[in-house]
């Protein structure tokens, strides 16, 4: 006999383990969840807060004001929290047009516009609240291979295991590169940009006071986020550059002088100089799509369903938002005695998030394109629009809570 869970989520990433903190703390104790993860998950710290030891080379992701209200719900962010750097401001520019413009957090008497957290911390911290939780059960190193649709469900088989599961509700959360999803025949439609994100962390002469920086180059966005110090590093900060495939290439791998100079031509003196410089990586830039988000018993959830642009760090943060929003139309259909996989419930799921999804990937699509985009009129409107922000207090406040997945009732987007 197979064994049987209500809900089963493939990936135990951010996304992954989010998902399971949510529907733990919003379905009833009788609804059973099972995460399933390819990597050997850490183990439980036994009440022992672990050492938290900021490194320079420590890959980062920015959390948005929506995200800092779904982690508050999970009751992971008093956790995370101390480890967070706080961007109070925002500064979006053009290089070489007159056009920008400053978004400050209290302008909307918020504390902050977003955070930016080691990944390293972010996942340690998610992992220790599923152990403390109690309520799902993981089973790692262990892969989902193979998935068959039943009346049911899906049964499902892992990797080097004979027996099946199987499971009212399949949520699958294994990444932009899915094989599950492939597996179901669920199809993706890919839009290649043609450009590469070179990431590393940098560190300037001065403090960044908790300002990001958005500036909009001929080759693309180039984006520097604030991090807490490290060793050595006191005013620490990520960059993500998006450059031609060459240009990153060429730069990931030059002599450090080298790129200090490059990027302090691109970037400016706004931080001082430009005084270290870590381990650089460079991955190709796309829009991924899945074809298909819900089917009867299947969800497919994280970058497996939308992978974007790095432009305002969307991606896992709208992610972040479909999993407070499924958890919230599952806890509403188990009230009302349907079972988890219930196709008219998944697909008002589905309904209820198209427009943020399709807001969030235009703008993370269109963004980019826009700035880099030559002719002349155009450039003028760009730099009149980032202008007219400073000038339209109401407009500006709007793209703003727009930015930060927040709708202009102050309230989390689609809540």
């Amino acid at each position: 006999m197979p064994d049987n869970y209500d809900i089963v989520i493939a990936g135990g990433g951010m996304v992954g383990v989010s998902l399971a903190l949510q529907l733990a703390a919003v379905l009833p104790p009788t609804t059973s969840i099972l995460l399933v993860e390819g990597f050997p998950i850490p183990a439980p710290t036994n009440g022992q807060a672990p050492e938290y030891h900021p490194a320079f080379d420590a890959r980062s992701t920015a959390l948005s004001y929506s995200s800092r209200l779904i982690y508050e719900r999970m009751q992971v962010w008093d956790d995370l929290c101390q480890w967070l750097c706080p961007i109070e401001s925002i500064h979006v520019s053009s290089r070489g047009r007159f056009g920008s413009t400053l978004l400050r957090a209290s302008d909307h008497n918020w504390s902050a516009l977003g955070y930016v957290v080691e990944n390293s911390w972010l996942g340690n911290t998610l992992i220790q609240q599923l152990h403390r939780s109690g309520r799902i059960e993981v089973r790692s190193p262990a892969r989902v291979v193979g998935a068959t649709p039943t009346s049911a469900g899906v049964s499902l088989q892992l990797e080097g295991e004979s027996s099946e599961i199987a499971t009212g509700l399949l949520l699958v959360a294994d990444g932009a590169n899915s094989t599950l999803r492939e597996f179901l025949g669920v199809g993706v439609s890919e839009k290649a940009y043609q450009q590469h994100a070179l990431v590393t962390n940098i560190a300037f002469a001065e403090p960044h006071r908790g300002c990001a920086f958005e500036r909009f180059t001929d080759e693309g966005p180039l984006a520097v986020l604030p991090l807490l110090p490290a060793r050595g590093a006191e005013h620490r900060g990520s960059l993500v550059w998006t450059l031609s495939p060459e240009s990153a290439a060429h730069l990931r791998d030059c002599p450090e002088d080298e790129f200090r100079e490059t990027l302090q031509r691109r970037f400016g003196y706004r931080l001082g100089r430009l005084l270290q410089v870590g381990e650089r990586h460079e991955y190709p830039l796309s829009l991924v799509q899945s074809s298909e988000q819900v089917r009867q018993g299947v969800v497919v959830m994280g970058n497996a369903a939308h992978a974007l642009h790095p432009v305002a760090g969307q991606g896992f943060n709208l992610a972040l938002r479909d999993v407070a929003e499924l958890g919230r139309v599952l806890a509403q259909g188990v009230a009302e005695g349907l079972p988890p996989g219930d196709l008219a419930l998944l697909q008002r799921y589905q309904r209820r998030q198209q427009a943020d999804q399709q807001r969030t990937i235009t703008f993370s699509d269109q963004v980019p394109a826009l700035f880099m985009h030559t002719d002349p009129l155009l450039g003028m409107g760009r730099d009149l629009a980032l202008a007219g922000l400073d000038i339209m207090p109401g407009l500006k406040r709007e793209f703003v809570r727009h930015a930060a997945g927040v709708s202009a009732t102050g309230e989390q987007a689609n809540g």
